[in-house]
């Protein structure tokens, strides 16, 4: 495993990934990839982030950046903790051993420069999926499949959203 301590976890760019997947790559290691916004921080997030890390010797995880946050409709409050924050707190997850940030409506550019050899995202979405234009299909599972790669899903924890949260600290109901 190439987990790292908190404190070199950090923020990378795409071309600090490319290098770093060329390393992992020489150095046989598999490596896992998801992306999330990941606002609030909470315990169904680091046990999806576990999850998906066992699934392979290397986890990187791409980060919603805020802009990208507004446009995917989650409310006019959101996110609620900044891009830099929740990179940083992701990144310092011992699970994790790479963040990069993305302002794009969809991974794909991360999964095309990564190839990641396990892409994984959580059991609201089909692995089985193939049309692009249902929620449930999987940004970049055709190009992950097509160079071997296996594509995942993991069951959620019940009862677990930043949403819910969100909700409970407007008073708004309980998680």
């Amino acid at each position: 495993m190439a987990h790292h301590s908190a404190a070199d976890g950090h923020i990378n760019t795409l071309a600090e990934l490319g290098a770093l997947r060329k390393e992992w790559s020489l150095a046989g290691q598999k490596v896992v990839f998801t992306n999330g916004v990941f606002d609030l921080l909470h315990k169904g997030h680091v046990t999806y982030l576990a999850s998906a890390a066992r699934l392979g010797d290397v986890l990187v995880v791409g980060v919603n950046d805020d802009e990208s946050v507004r446009r995917l409709g989650k409310g006019e409050d959101r996110p609620i903790v900044q891009e830099s924050d929740r990179a940083a707190v992701v990144a310092a997850l011992r699970a994790v051993d790479a963040v990069v940030l993305f302002g794009s409506d969809t991974p794909l550019s991360i999964i095309a420069a990564l190839r990641p050899d396990v892409l994984v995202k959580g059991g609201d979405y089909d692995a089985e999926c193939t049309d692009p234009h249902d929620p449930r299909y999987i940004v970049g599972s055709t190009e992950v499949r097509s160079e071997g790669g296996k594509v995942v899903t993991i069951d959620l924890v019940p009862g677990r959203s930043t949403t819910a949260i969100a909700q409970k600290l407007k008073g708004q109901g309980r998680p």
